[in-house]
């Protein structure tokens, strides 16, 4: 195996811990970065630095932010009557570019998964609950559609329905621009169960 010099072999090994990186991506971002000029690397190092340091977590939503509140919560155009609860700030930041959802969010940090010991504590249900003693009218479930989005989404349900708040599940199916032959069969018994009429 091809032994580099001790600082490429960290910098691999550092990039190699990023989700979705293996060793060779690890490898190929690390002699990209090699081949820049120092003026570019060093841009990549400060922006990381930086977000490390101005970037927070909203202490209303859980978002993250600069600033707290967030621009969100913060904004008095936005319905504060619906919330959108989702698994992390990705999640909230792909909702919140959906046309038509003006809404707030509730970001919980994850789902619930014991088989990773993620159990309800772990999670902002709590901080979640104490939102809906204000003038809230529909909680809009927001996880993933997997398992562990699943038990969440039902949990969270059992949880807030008995405070008479509407509570609505993202209609899950199949996206624009694929075909019937290609959908599994989960994938197109959802697509039945949210039809709209037409």
């Amino acid at each position: 195996m091809f032994k580099s010099a001790a600082s490429v072999e960290r910098l691999a090994n550092q990039l190699a811990r990023l989700p979705g990186i293996g060793r060779k991506s690890a490898s190929r971002l690390t002699f990209h970065i090699l081949k820049m000029s120092k003026d570019e690397a060093n841009d990549i190092a400060e922006a990381i630095k930086e977000v490390k340091e101005k970037v927070g977590f909203c202490t209303t939503c859980y978002n993250i932010s600069e600033s707290d509140p967030c621009f969100i919560c913060s904004d008095d155009r936005r319905n504060k009557e619906i919330i959108c609860v989702v698994e992390d700030s990705s999640d909230a930041a792909a909702m919140d570019r959906a046309e038509g959802f003006d809404g707030m969010f509730h970001v919980l940090g994850g789902c619930l998964s014991p088989l990773d010991g993620i159990g309800p504590d772990d999670l902002k249900i709590k901080e979640l609950m104490t939102r809906l003693k204000d003038d809230i009218e529909e909680v809009i479930i927001a996880t993933n559609p997997d398992v562990e989005g699943e038990a969440t989404a039902v949990y969270l349900s059992k949880l807030i329905k008995p405070m008479n708040i509407k509570v609505t599940r993202i209609a899950r199916g199949l996206p624009v621009g694929s075909d019937l032959e290609y959908a599994d069969s989960a994938t197109l018994s959802r697509a039945l169960e949210g039809r709209q009429e037409f």
